[in-house]
């Protein structure tokens, strides 16, 4: 017991003697920092850059950050923050207090816009060799954009240290474009030419092609310039392809935000010939739900904020439906095959509504956090998906699943369909079809409900937050065939994607002119929309 205690007494005294000396080896180059103007400075942060000592990173960014300074009374480098009325000391390698100092008293170590590319540079460097992947993969990319040449030494020490491969890719990248576009270049064989611009092709994003294309127009020689055109031609194809599947990601995204909010205006006006323009309220009544439910987590639990949004949802499929009831109930009731008069009444409620939240809540946007599991983004190849999109993408197709059931397997769809084919015999075989009507008001109203949840957390939650998905909505409806939940569907997917891929031509308003001159031109040719219904309001 007493050798082992003696090998860790040893060990002790052997790592802190090893960092001791580190710390001295150090010392010298950080008081540097301070003395000899910006050459001094700048000299000095090579030198600390080279050792490869990761010690010396908070002392870079100190400097950086314009914390690192210099004590008058015996010119020692100090990192000073400001603290009350004076200047909080601490040393800048071993992190230990030293005390408060006035501000008179230190000389602030400043840096021109030279240095700091030199800081940048060498932070990059330095953090080549952390621990941790996460930060020798963010210095990776950083020796990448800088380009520094004074990181090739420890950036080639790193990289045959490196046991994870993607790191060691991001690594080797970086290496490429410093050797192509420094003074190494007329220095390499055409197969060491033809290796880095391969390394650069293969990281396939736009920084490389900028890269690529630099290289490519530069004064480099005709094997260089031959060799990055080849690859700028190669890239350039891969990246066509990439952003041809982001655009189409962006039309599905769409697409199924333009299916949550259509999808309930299918019920209302599809099945029941009503023209509903206070359906866009119905999506805002429910993303004020989701506003209300959120604000009572935060001010009772604000550790189970994650599932507000999931008690959200029936909250506003309840709020949503019932006023949909109310006003199915009050006004619709009455207004039963005279659309004119339907869409006026229908438009002076949403009037009504939007004032009666403006009144509540102020006409300012309110604040509607994402839940931790619906933020951030992941690579998928070229692809840059989001979580919150591809949450409301798998929510919009739930939705649609859930109501094709509800529809066709409950007595409450057969009595729907029934009501909708045939209203005299509906009512003979004993369906109250006042009831049905009301009920079928409400579940396109809480489906629009359920669609301003998904789109508080992509928009902002204000009273005019369904002006702007009406039009859209109806378009999509008698796009896809009135009444026809699969019209509805593929009409929904099909103008979001037309959408997107005609915004970088065209712009997005240039854009939505163009989709409706078409639903227009298609409208004369297919009266019923892709997918024709029978029904009352057809027949009507």
């Amino acid at each position: 017991m007493r050798r082992a205690l003696r090998w860790l007494m040893a060990l002790c005294v052997v790592v802190a003697t090893s960092t001791a000396a580190f710390a001295a080896d150090l010392r010298p180059l950080v008081q540097a920092l301070g003395s000899g103007g910006y050459s001094g400075t700048e000299k000095a942060l090579e030198q600390l850059s080279e050792t490869g000592d990761t010690a010396a990173v908070p002392v870079i960014e100190a400097l950086q950050a314009g914390d690192l300074h210099v004590r008058k009374s015996d010119n020692a480098v100090v990192i000073a923050r400001k603290s009350g009325d004076a200047f909080a000391l601490s040393d800048p390698l071993s992190g230990e207090a030293l005390g408060q100092a006035a501000a008179a008293d230190l000389t602030r170590i400043r840096i021109n816009n030279s240095l700091r590319r030199a800081i940048s540079a060498s932070l990059g460097a330095l953090t080549l060799m952390s621990p941790d992947a996460g930060v020798r993969r963010s210095a990776a990319d950083a020796v990448f954009k800088s380009r520094d040449a004074n990181a090739l030494p420890t950036l080639q020490k790193a990289i045959d240290k490196e046991q994870d491969k993607g790191v060691r890719a991001a690594m080797e990248q970086a290496r490429a474009a410093i050797l192509l576009t420094g003074e190494a270049a007329s220095k390499m064989t055409d197969a060491e030419i033809q290796s880095a611009t391969d390394t650069l092709a293969a990281r396939g994003d736009r920084d490389a092609l900028v890269l690529l294309n630099m290289v490519a127009g530069s004064g480099a020689s005709d094997v260089t310039k031959r060799s990055a055109a080849a690859a700028v031609s190669t890239l350039e194809q891969k990246l066509a392809f990439w952003a041809a599947l982001q655009n189409l990601w962006y039309g599905l995204s769409l697409g199924s935000v333009l299916l949550l909010a259509a999808i309930g205006l299918a019920v209302t006006f599809g099945v029941m010939g009503v023209i509903n323009m206070a359906h866009g309220e119905m999506v805002m009544i429910g993303a004020y739900t989701t506003f209300l439910v959120q604000e009572f987590f935060r001010a009772h639990a604000p550790g189970l904020f994650d599932l507000s949004i999931l008690v959200a949802l029936p909250a506003a499929f309840i709020v949503s439906g019932g006023v949909g009831i109310i006003i199915e109930r009050s006004v619709i009731r009455w207004l039963y095959g005279r659309p004119l008069e339907t869409l006026l009444a229908t438009w002076g409620l949403s009037l009504a509504l939007q004032q009666a939240v403006r009144s509540i809540f102020g006409p300012t946007n309110r604040e509607v956090g994402a839940p931790s599991w619906m933020s951030g983004a992941f690579e998928l190849g070229g692809l840059t998906i989001t979580y919150g999109r591809l949450w409301i993408v798998i929510f919009a197709f739930a939705v649609f699943a859930a109501l094709l059931v509800a529809l066709k397997r409950t007595w409450f769809g057969l009595s729907i369909r029934a009501v909708t084919q045939n209203r005299p015999m509906a009512n003979a075989m004993g369906i109250r079809t006042a009831r049905v009507d009301a009920l079928t008001f409400g579940l396109g109203s809480g489906i629009a409900g359920l669609a301003g949840v998904a789109l508080s957390q992509i928009d902002n939650v204000s009273p005019n937050l369904g002006q702007g998905y009406i039009i859209d909505s109806f378009m999509v409806v008698v796009f896809g065939g009135v009444g026809n939940l699969w019209g509805t569907l593929v009409g929904a997917l099909t103008l979001g994607s037309i959408n997107k891929f005609l915004e970088p031509y065209a712009g997005a308003v240039l854009g939505k002119i163009l989709v409706l001159i078409f639903i227009i031109l298609f409208i004369q040719r297919r009266p019923r929309g892709l997918f024709a219904l029978k029904g009352r309001a057809v027949e009507a």
